[in-house]
């Protein structure tokens, strides 16, 4: 059996166990009628089955439990993991399917843009995972000199195709997120830091749109109005996990959310244009009619 049959029997197995528990026939009648469906043999034994479910704990960090009683296999996944292994399994559906299909560039068209600094990422995850402290110059769009940063690197956030590291920068101890599309000179270290205990990185940015954490990370409510059909957009990729449906109607999607108001968000909320009405808080909606107002100087 080739790697990418047992790549394929994993992913298979996982999907089907992501939609509901089953027993070891139903799972062995799925990859049957799977294995037609994909002209592949996924068929197993009870033994090979169980060698299957190390792997893909070992290669998905996804553990498959077995219920005694109900006897049943079923995913115990905890929802801390669920994103990580979600854009795992993404990745490894997308691997598989590019590396089967042929010539696909009639049939799939990819992004043109790509993002800078991946060259770094294997390096960040290292130090990060040994708690190693980093080197490297680093530029600001804003700003023509490179400056040389010392860095305790905590962890990678990915941003609208961009990623980033967030690290405690040494010049002034404050967590910062630098984009690695802007690092130059990468050197990791073999001096170790100690993470702080009550450092949490979801937790930073739970309140947060995007990479900037105001000083005072105070989130607001905040009401939202869209027009029917970009409601639509919003409801099936929500802005936020705070995200709330309140009025879903012919007419109208209004949601709720707890956020801070970021740069980062205002941009957000500006890309939808006469789809969006801002509803509260007031001072939001000042806001972005000020930064109407600028934009329409531009044409006068």
């Amino acid at each position: 059996m080739s790697k990418r049959e047992y790549i394929l029997r994993y992913l298979t197995i996982i999907k089907f166990l992501r939609k509901e528990e089953a027993t070891f026939e139903q799972l062995s009648d799925y990859l049957k009628s799977e294995s037609e469906f994909h002209g592949y043999n996924l068929n197993i034994s009870k033994r090979t089955f169980q060698r299957d479910l190390s792997e893909i704990l070992s290669l998905f960090n996804i553990d498959i439990q077995f219920n005694f009683s109900r006897k049943m296999y079923f995913i115990a996944e905890e929802e801390e993991d669920l994103d990580l292994s979600s854009r795992m399994l993404e990745a490894f559906e997308l691997y598989n399917t590019l590396n089967t299909a042929g010539k696909l560039s009639q049939y799939i068209l990819f992004e043109k843009r790509k993002p800078q600094g991946m060259e770094h990422f294997y390096g960040l995850l290292h130090a990060i995972k040994n708690h190693f402290v980093i080197h490297f110059s680093y530029q600001k769009f804003w700003e023509d000199e490179f400056s040389h940063r010392i860095t305790e690197p905590y962890s990678l956030k990915e941003f609208k195709g961009r990623w980033y590291v967030i690290a405690k920068d040494h010049k002034d101890n404050v967590v910062k997120t630098f984009g690695l599309d802007r690092i130059s000179e990468l050197e990791i270290t073999k001096k170790k830091f100690e993470l702080a205990k009550n450092f949490d990185a979801n937790k930073l940015f739970r309140n947060c749109f995007g990479i900037i954490v105001p000083d005072n990370p105070k989130p607001e409510e905040i009401i939202l109005s869209f027009d029917s059909v970009q409601g639509k957009y919003i409801k099936s990729f929500p802005l936020h996990e705070s995200q709330q449906i309140i009025k879903d109607d012919a007419d109208e999607v209004r949601i709720k959310l707890k956020l801070c108001i970021t740069f980062d968000f205002l941009l957000e909320l500006l890309s939808y244009g006469e789809m969006l009405k801002v509803i509260s808080p007031p001072k939001l909606k000042k806001e972005i009619l000020k930064l109407y107002s600028n934009a329409l100087k531009q044409y006068k």
